[in-house]
């Protein structure tokens, strides 16, 4: 929660999946800070500042890729529809890089509603200036982060045994490029995302997305300009826009339970009171 009241995404997904009873799991796959939570432990090395050197070192990539495997194998087994979602600081501008390395067309949202492109672009040309290689791992090690490969890998062997909604929108985009070097059954996949991303003026992701994969893109509008709270009417006006799974988990609630978004926001708006009530 920010001082003048703009809740993370976290809120949304909490909302979403006990609204649905959907249980979930917390990864450490490469953060530098551990959860203060219950969590899965990968020992997957924290990503370095990709502006001044390269973001992971190839046997990391190797390491992370393996363990999404594992784990992906596991968790897709307890489930008919694996929902999968990310929270990493800089996360659109490791993905813009991935991407623009790998060739792609790719503009990418912002959490802000001025999108600081030139910041990012800035970051970018450095990564470029440092690698023009276009094999996904040394991409990876050069331009991404921890997330990406781990969750690739995820993806290649949780897409062999059940559906898969990838929560996020530019992250997500990075994650299904590297897949394509993994593999994954694309029939068994969609990306899922807020209406926040998809309507971002900024970016590009149903562009990206279809530029690399033949999957669906699914998204939602919680119609948050109709909440309670000032905080909440932020994402609508361009702040924070997604994270966290929010999206995805939004619409894997409204698949499993068939609740519409007015009971939804209902939810959403409860979790928020409780949240400011209780600081």
């Amino acid at each position: 929660m920010t001082p003048d009241g703009k809740p993370t995404p976290a809120l949304l997904t909490k909302a979403a999946l006990e609204s649905a009873s959907i249980p979930q799991v917390i990864i450490n796959a490469g953060s530098k800070i551990p959860p203060k939570l219950p969590y899965f432990q990968t020992d997957i090395a924290h990503g370095k500042n990709i502006a001044i050197e390269p973001g992971l070192e190839q046997s990391n990539v190797v390491h992370a890729i393996d363990c999404g495997r594992i784990l992906g194998r596991t968790l897709a087994s307890c489930t008919d529809c694996l929902v999968i979602g990310e929270s990493i600081p800089a996360g659109t501008t490791t993905a813009l890089a991935v991407l623009k390395s790998l060739g792609i067309d790719a503009h990418v949202s912002s959490s802000m509603p001025k999108n600081p492109q030139s910041l990012k672009n800035s970051v970018v040309e450095k990564v470029l200036t440092r690698s023009d290689s276009k094999e996904p791992y040394e991409v990876i090690a050069n331009a991404g982060d921890p997330m990406i490969p781990f969750v690739a890998g995820m993806l290649s062997t949780a897409s062999e045994i059940t559906n898969v909604i990838l929560a996020g929108g530019t992250q997500m985009a990075a994650v299904l490029a590297i897949a394509k070097s993994t593999g994954y059954d694309e029939s068994r996949v969609a990306l899922g995302t807020t209406s926040y991303i998809v309507n971002d003026k900024d970016a590009n992701l149903l562009d990206m997305v279809k530029s690399i994969s033949d999957i669906p893109v699914l998204s939602i509008n919680p119609k948050l300009e109709d909440s309670k709270f000032d905080g909440l009417h932020a994402y609508s006006k361009g702040f924070v826009k997604e994270g966290v799974g929010a999206g995805g988990s939004m619409i894997a609630s409204i698949l499993k339970t068939s609740i519409d978004s007015k009971k939804l926001l209902e939810l959403i708006d409860k979790e928020y009171s409780r949240v400011t009530t209780s600081q």
